[in-house]
């Protein structure tokens, strides 16, 4: 956020110099401290889509890598004679969790040539392959492990929130038993109030 927020701001300003670097540098300082003071933002959230954008960019490079080699079979296999064209469904389920990495695997599928994401049922997946060769290994594809990955990645980070919320309740728990305990008895005052 803060490195977005200092690019923005050189590029409204159209140029670059060092009094408007210092400026931005300022004011998106101050602009971040905003955030994680009053906005619920933290250091923990910048390292975590920094990470997130630095997994995009892989996975973006494996998916153009794994086209270019899915497009050279598929011209080999039209117009090479050598090859008897064999298409194949195919029906596999991923231990994928999330709907939208789900959804991000069907889609890197369609993309790579020779196969198509026919349909998306919870877990399983039907996918038409142009050759049977081309569905070899589906199931276990570059794909869903770098998928699984990030999943593993925000797990890890919803447990150490539910970890940190925890605690605060815990604490929460003692300061409210503490604040028993230390409360005076009225009872019995009332009761030597009514005696005498």
């Amino acid at each position: 956020m803060f490195v977005l927020m200092f690019a923005l701001w050189i590029i409204f300003n159209g140029r670059f110099t060092a009094e408007i670097a210092l400026f931005g540098l300022a004011v998106s300082a101050l602009v971040f401290w905003f955030l994680c003071r009053f906005m619920d933002y933290s250091l923990k959230k910048e390292a975590g889509a920094y990470r997130g954008l630095v997994f995009g960019l892989k996975y973006i490079v494996l998916l153009i890598c794994e086209i270019f080699k899915a497009n050279f079979y598929v011209m080999n296999l039209i117009l090479s004679s050598k090859y008897i064209i064999e298409p194949k469904l195919l029906r596999f389920r991923t231990g994928l969790k999330e709907e939208a990495a789900r959804v991000v695997l069907a889609n890197s599928i369609t993309l790579t040539p020779g196969t198509i994401t026919v349909t998306l049922e919870e877990d399983e997946y039907l996918v038409h392959c142009l050759d049977r060769e081309l569905g070899e290994g589906i199931e276990s594809c570059s794909f869903e492990k770098r998928l699984e990955e990030l999943e593993r990645m925000k797990t890890g980070t919803d447990k150490s929130k539910q970890g940190a919320s925890a605690e605060k309740a815990a604490a929460g728990t003692e300061q409210t038993k503490l604040g028993k305990h230390s409360e005076p008895k009225r009872g019995g005052s009332r009761k030597e109030r009514g005696r005498t």
